[in-house]
């Protein structure tokens, strides 16, 4: 059974375990749709840019127009892969991102959708009851234009015996 079968909405509550993440396609989740007050608001906060924050001045940048933080759009990503999957996970976290790229910019009324791709999964030498899925997230606007990619491995508990 494909792991988007097992966290459909007839199954929300299942536990995924690191055997739920074969190497390939694991899913695609979304859509999200991100608005001019959103990306405003976190530049303000966050990232206080012209091009993040004042239409004239983002118009006259090398993005042609106003955009979203690349953090913001790696804050949404993160939040795709809680509502996604993570959540119902076994969880243990992450020892960090092997690497993020920033490939278009985010516009105000983007419609997101994340795509995750499982690129390893290992178990752990040092800890056999936890394994190491390396997983690939591509966030696109509804165009399928690439916005955003992010490479990072998860720790994901072990199903109970299989160690």
């Amino acid at each position: 059974m494909r792991p988007q079968s097992v966290i459909s909405a007839s199954n929300p509550k299942m536990t995924l375990t690191f055997e739920d993440f074969p190497p390939g396609r694991f899913g695609t989740f979304g859509p999200r749709h991100v608005t001019r007050d959103e990306i405003l608001a976190f530049a303000a906060e966050f990232d206080p840019q012209p091009m993040h924050l004042d239409e004239n001045a983002a118009s006259q940048s090398m993005l042609r127009g106003l955009s979203g933080s690349g953090w913001h759009l790696c804050s949404l990503m993160m939040r795709m892969m809680a509502d996604g999957f993570i959540t119902r996970a076994a969880s243990l976290g992450s020892p960090g991102v092997d690497e993020v790229r920033w490939l278009s910019p985010l516009r105000p009324g983007d419609d997101l959708m994340l795509d995750v791709d499982v690129l390893e999964a290992r178990t752990s030498k040092s800890r056999p009851e936890l394994g190491i899925v390396k997983f690939k997230c591509t966030v696109r606007n509804a165009t399928g234009q690439a916005l955003c990619e992010m490479t990072s491995p998860i720790l994901i508990k072990r199903r109970e015996g299989a160690v």
